[in-house]
């Protein structure tokens, strides 16, 4: 096995070890690591007595309060940064996220909408008004000429500003209670996981992974240009298009489910770049798994730092904001680090 190999196995196999070692991690003082540990053992051995009380609570903690909260988190993180990649390759833009096409302010206001009217359901409709708002930023992007890079940008931006200004209208008309939930919401967190979330985003999320991964070829020649893709014979619209509905469509489910996590769909791909250069066909697997570790580990140290919840939006902004500065003195944006 060449030195190559080794280091894409490596980059593949890197999720299972943290995964494993994120269920030893949580706030619950009476499932400590060494109660986890027998649980296992006993796991392995063949099962648990049931006159054994301690360790039934340790299996209800661990299956249905750690492992779905650590699942969920290594598909978000994954859905994120994969779709923040995707976008960058697709716009040639390295200061594009999914944020950039109105996507999380759309999912926003679709959740506070959802917490004002008793009878919307939140995850559904933040999902649904999330692709709203990406899906009116290519309309307003859109063109005889077909989409610019330029047009859509600004036009995420225009959208952007639309759905931040309902937000702040229903914030406005909202009881106080209300108001601290969506604001508690639009900080991005990671509490309320559950086996209903991890079903409701595994399907969406698989299936514009798998999208992405299979157009991660094609990436490399839109990032080229579109003359350089016609001389190659694919429709550059066409193909943009290919692409954008996924990434549209793993972050919309991802933050359905989790909130607005900031600048992980735009920090991270940067440091999957950094460590396996700039070739999508490398960079769009690799993404998933480096995502999705980067917020178990984040989601991690929020869970073991205090006692009381720290939405794991602020993390990921306190991590990826100086980060972001780094590179930026660097001069290491862009597409050939």
């Amino acid at each position: 096995m060449t030195l190559l190999q080794t280091r894409n196995l490596f980059y593949l196999l890197l999720p299972l070890p943290v995964l494993f070692l994120s269920l030893f991690i949580g706030p619950a003082g009476s499932v400590a690591p060494p109660g986890v540990l027998e649980w296992f053992m006993a796991k392995l051995g063949g099962g648990i007595p049931l006159a054994d009380a301690a360790l039934q609570m340790v299996e209800e903690v661990i299956v249905n309060v750690r492992l779905p909260r650590v699942i969920l988190a290594f598909l978000v993180g994954g859905a994120l940064t994969v779709s923040g990649t995707s976008l960058q390759a697709l716009v040639r833009n390295p200061l594009v996220a999914p944020e950039i096409l109105g996507l999380s302010a759309g999912a926003a206001f679709g959740a506070a909408l959802a917490l004002t009217v008793s009878w919307l359901p939140l995850q559904p409709t933040a999902f649904a008004f999330g692709l709203a708002a990406a899906a009116f930023t290519y309309f307003l992007a859109v063109s005889r000429r077909g989409v610019s890079v330029i047009s859509l940008v600004l036009a995420g931006i225009i959208v952007t500003g639309l759905f931040t200004a309902l937000l702040t209208i229903v914030q406005i008309m909202n009881d106080p209670f209300k108001l601290q939930t969506i604001v508690h919401w639009t900080m991005g967190n990671l509490h309320n996981a559950a086996w209903s979330k991890v079903r409701s985003s595994i399907l969406p999320i698989t299936a514009g992974a798998v999208a992405l991964i299979c157009m991660r070829w094609r990436m490399n020649v839109l990032a080229l240009g579109d003359e350089e893709t016609r001389a190659v014979g694919l429709n550059p619209e066409r193909e943009k298009l290919l692409v954008l509905v996924p990434s549209v469509l793993v972050a919309s489910a991802a933050v359905a489910v989790a909130g607005i996590i900031g600048l992980v769909g735009l920090a991270v791909p940067h440091m999957v770049r950094m460590l396996v250069g700039p070739d999508n066909s490398k960079t769009v697997p690799a993404s998933i798994a480096f995502g999705g570790v980067f917020l178990v580990l984040v989601d991690d140290l929020c869970r073991a730092m205090t006692s009381f919840e720290i939405p794991v939006g602020i993390f990921t902004t306190l991590i990826g904001g100086p980060f972001f500065i780094y590179l930026l003195k660097r001069a290491k944006l862009g597409f050939g680090e």
